[in-house]
């Protein structure tokens, strides 16, 4: 039997309030996403903007340590696994670098071992600080605000990589001037984050490949003697899990 006008209005509300429902449902779950991620986000900002008043107010004091280099005392007392700092010209990376046990250890948890989707700044496990390896291995995220190493995305573009070849790197021990000479995308099957090599030879074969897989050429003097840092990111558009976006830089220490 055919339904009436009358059920079929009712039929008709039914399904459309049931529409509206799940909408709003819906639209509550991702609002509540979004608002979350922008707190995390706020969070993740204020945090470092603290550190870096902490840093540079101290780095204007002497320092009684005859090791640790002046700015990293009042660090050390907020958190003893910091190891370094990095600062990136005409970018928003100004941040500290610290180093776990694992490279999980601060890949979602922030400066204070809070956790929190924008991690740190992380020194490879691998490394170490004191006597830097041929490959120092330095990771972050590529956050949507902008944050961490999202803007390493700029050193895709020719102009931006040859007006900004150079930024600082800042350890417990030493300071150093990086020069970069390679950026490009790859999958992490290619293995840049060697950190040890048997000899000078691997080495030197090593850096032949980065050049190799680089964007841009850089006329930057380069042998098995030198020593260089790796900043490395995500690259979803490349591939979900496993691309990535890496920078290589040649390390001068500055006396």
């Amino acid at each position: 039997m055919a339904k009436t006008k009358k059920e079929r209005s009712v039929v008709s509300k039914i399904v459309s309030w049931t529409i509206t429902v799940v909408c709003l449902a819906v639209f509550i779950y991702a609002s509540y996403g979004l608002v979350d991620a922008i707190k995390d986000y706020y969070n993740n900002r204020q945090v470092l903007s603290n550190l870096q008043d902490i840093y540079y107010e101290s780095n204007e004091e002497d320092t009684d340590s005859k090791w640790i280099r002046s700015g990293f005392d009042s660090l050390l007392a907020e958190n003893e696994d910091v190891v370094g700092w990095i600062t990136v010209d005409n970018t928003q990376i100004d941040y500290p670098i610290v180093q776990g046990e694992t490279n999980n250890t601060y890949l979602y948890h922030n400066f204070y071992g809070e956790e929190s989707r924008a991690g740190s700044i992380f020194l490879d496990f691998r490394n170490d600080i004191e006597a830097l390896d041929y490959n120092t291995i330095v990771y972050g995220h590529r956050m949507k605000d902008g944050s961490m190493f999202q803007q390493l995305t700029k050193f895709m573009k020719e102009d931006f990589f040859q007006e900004n070849r150079t930024f600082e790197f800042d350890t417990l021990y030493e300071r150093y001037e990086a020069e970069i000479f390679a950026v490009y995308k790859t999958t992490t099957d290619f293995n840049y984050i060697q950190t040890e090599f048997d000899n000078d030879g691997e080495f030197k074969l090593f850096l032949l490949e980065i050049m190799k897989r680089s964007e841009h050429r850089a006329d930057v003097d380069l042998s098995d003697a030198d020593k260089i840092i790796t900043l490395s990111t995500c690259d979803s558009g490349l591939d979900e899990l496993t691309g990535r976006l890496v920078v290589h830089a040649k390390l001068t220490k500055i006396s």
